[in-house]
């Protein structure tokens, strides 16, 4: 009985057939989908060919225009260059239409499209699928969960709370302003905000303000170029070239002062000049800069442009807000934008959001 053997020889070329035949079909994997690649990168760039934007690179996109600490300074500039919208190229077959028109925004919120996946997707293992995240008829009914909670009655038991909050900074700001420096109000009033928050949602006994050590160099630090006790009230307590919160605006009626601090949910709608500032204040620096939504059907904007359906589209609040064509003088802090009569665009401000989710 003979027993064949392999020789090492045969064996390493049917290895190396093997490798060959691997290599090959890798290879042409890698054709089909750079083929897939390049096809559905034209068909973007036909379905865009009406929205014009930077030069962008065929496989890094828009990569080079984003420069650190420079996101914010790129919006404006698209903004200012080119009307309503503009294709933000993420990578060669990557992107995402920027949106900051009104008109614009109020087609896309006026729809049912859902939130964009990839723009979401990072915060699940973080916060959840809560009302951020979810779409369509889940959220509807979360939402109508929530109702109650988001009704203004519900504030009314607070205002109490709050108002002590305030008061205990106020009586802080009246030791300080006598020390002859300018007063930085950043970190007084997001230490009021926290005792707030923790005797509002988790009944804290005490104030987080009072119990905190204070730090001399926080609250009697100087700003650069700025004279000791220049513009002390201004700085404490409003804007340059404004009355101070409190105070009567020219043309405004004159605000209620709250007696013994037992001020009331009533006695908001007499304090227009706080609540122009504070609007003001969202639309410079809203606290949604952005959301993605993902086009479930072809949509068609007033000018006349279209998109067809799948295009990813990026709702920039930050951009709107910051848009000449919609605010003159976008950069300016003029509270009187949002005086009241003022005529404004229904979707011209939108701070957080609007329409369905």
């Amino acid at each position: 009985m003979s027993v064949s053997v392999l020789s090492p020889s045969r064996l390493l070329g049917d290895v190396s057939g093997i490798l060959q035949a691997a290599s090959l079909l890798i290879l042409l994997l890698l054709l089909i989908k750079a083929v897939q690649l390049y096809l559905h990168r034209q068909w973007l760039l036909k379905a865009l060919q009406q929205f014009p934007c930077p030069p962008s690179h065929w496989l890094f996109g828009h990569i080079q225009e984003l420069q650190q600490d420079q996101e914010l300074q790129r919006i404006q500039k698209w903004v200012e260059t080119f009307p309503s919208a503009c294709p933000h190229w993420l990578w060669g077959g990557k992107v995402r239409v920027q949106l900051y028109d009104p008109d614009y925004m109020k087609v896309i919120l006026g729809r049912s499209d859902p939130k964009s996946h990839g723009s979401y997707r990072f915060l699940a293992p973080w916060i959840g699928y809560g009302l951020l995240l979810l779409n369509g008829q889940t959220w509807f009914q979360h939402r109508r969960m929530l109702t109650p909670a988001f009704h203004y009655d519900i504030l009314k038991p607070y205002v109490g709370l709050m108002a002590d909050s305030v008061r205990v900074m106020l009586d802080k700001w009246e030791e300080l302003l006598g020390q002859d420096s300018p007063l930085e109000v950043f970190q007084h009033v997001s230490l009021m905000t926290l005792d707030t928050i923790m005797k509002c949602a988790f009944s804290h006994q005490g104030s987080i303000q009072v119990d905190r050590p204070s730090d001399p160099t926080e609250e009697g630090s100087t700003t650069e170029g700025g004279g000791a006790g220049e513009d002390q009230e201004e700085e404490a307590f409003g804007f340059s070239g404004y009355p101070p919160l409190g105070q009567r605006a020219p043309g405004l009626p004159r605000p209620c002062w709250c007696s013994g601090w037992n001020c009331f949910r009533n006695h908001l709608d007499q304090m227009p000049y706080t609540t122009m500032c504070i609007k003001e204040a969202l639309r410079l620096y809203p606290p949604v800069p952005g959301i993605g939504r993902e086009l479930s059907t072809p949509v068609t904007f007033p000018d006349g442009r279209s998109l067809p359906k799948g295009i990813m589209v990026l709702l920039s609040i930050y951009g709107l807000h910051h848009n000449p064509k919609v605010w003159p003088n976008p950069e300016v802090f003029d509270p009187f934008r949002f005086a009241p009569g003022s005529a404004q665009h229904s979707h011209a401000f939108l701070p957080f959001s609007g329409g369905s989710r």
